[in-house]
């Protein structure tokens, strides 16, 4: 590929991510008339329309959007070698913002924290603990920990954590009282520790699947929380059922304070993953995080 070649397509993406040749002129530093004059180029030696055109609006035609998916994550992971390269010499410092769930700061991502606050002095981590899915670009963090099923696409997902699966448990006090649920659908029989969702405030539906078939039971009970701590409490005392991920339960259920139940009806799914966004400029000392979690998850438990 020729060096102009390769610059059209770095034109096309600049107008075709900014909808406007305005913006992307800016962004590149240069004109409007040059820009519009490389995209025509562009077009005619690839003999198709790569871009719609209205007095008020620029978009990519169906093979536009074709040749943008191909190319941007093409560029995406030059300017990350590149950055690569050049921070080889630079030393890690600067400040990390993570947003994560309690349980995942605790587990994984505090032992790092630890052990990098150590080693570099230049290094400030901050971790804000939140259970809402947090829009991390708006609210300008650098990465957050999220389970693998709640990461948008459009984000770098790293797996910084194992499998995980969902523990229904009661106290062995609640089942003297109460017969074992043998399945899903006994549930209706039973008090329920119910999660109010933080997101939109809603109740978690319990979700199980056996030989591929999902069930999910809207169930009832006499005590609702927002927060998981409360009903890890409230099963413990007995109050109810309590469904949650087990990495909650920690060594309650081993060690035989909670009794866990409907076992086969939980399968495992995606556990923790960092995540941020594609185009985030990664220092070394976020990369340096990145690394040690990696590592982390892929020692032997």
């Amino acid at each position: 590929m020729k060096r102009e070649e390769l610059g059209d397509l770095m034109a096309f993406v600049a107008v075709a991510e900014e909808r406007s040749f305005t913006r992307a002129a800016a962004r590149m530093g240069t004109s409007q008339s040059a820009l519009s004059h490389t995209i025509r180029r562009l077009e005619e030696r690839m003999g198709v329309r790569l871009l719609t055109r209205t007095t008020r609006n620029v978009a990519p035609t169906h093979a536009g959007e074709q040749l943008l998916a191909t190319l941007r994550p093409a560029f995406d992971d030059i300017e990350a070698q590149i950055r690569a390269v050049s921070v080889l010499g630079e030393r890690p410092t600067g400040t990390i913002r993570i947003t994560a769930s309690r349980q995942a700061a605790m587990d994984l991502l505090m032992p790092v924290t630890n052990r990098l606050i150590a080693e570099h002095p230049g290094i400030e981590i901050e971790i804000s603990i939140d259970q809402r899915l947090t829009d991390i670009v708006s609210e300008r963090y650098d990465a957050g920990v999220r389970l693998g099923e709640e990461v948008d696409r459009d984000m770098i997902a790293v797996r910084i954590g194992p499998d995980l699966r969902m523990a229904v448990a009661g106290s062995p006090a609640y089942f003297e009282r109460h017969p074992a649920p043998r399945t899903p659908h006994d549930l209706t029989g039973h008090d329920c520790l119910n999660l109010r969702l933080p997101t939109l405030g809603g109740l978690y539906v319990w979700e199980f699947e056996k030989e591929g078939r999902p069930l999910n039971v809207r169930v009832t009970g006499r005590f609702t929380t927002d927060h998981t701590p409360l009903i890890v409490g409230a099963a413990l005392d007995g109050l109810g059922l309590a469904c949650l991920p087990e990495d909650q339960f920690g060594s309650l259920i081993a060690e035989g304070r909670l009794v866990r139940v409907l076992d086969d009806w939980c399968p495992p799914f995606p556990g923790y993953h960092l995540y941020y966004p594609s185009r985030r400029q990664v220092s070394v000392a976020f990369r340096l995080l990145v690394d040690a979690l990696r590592a982390q998850a892929a020692r032997p438990s």
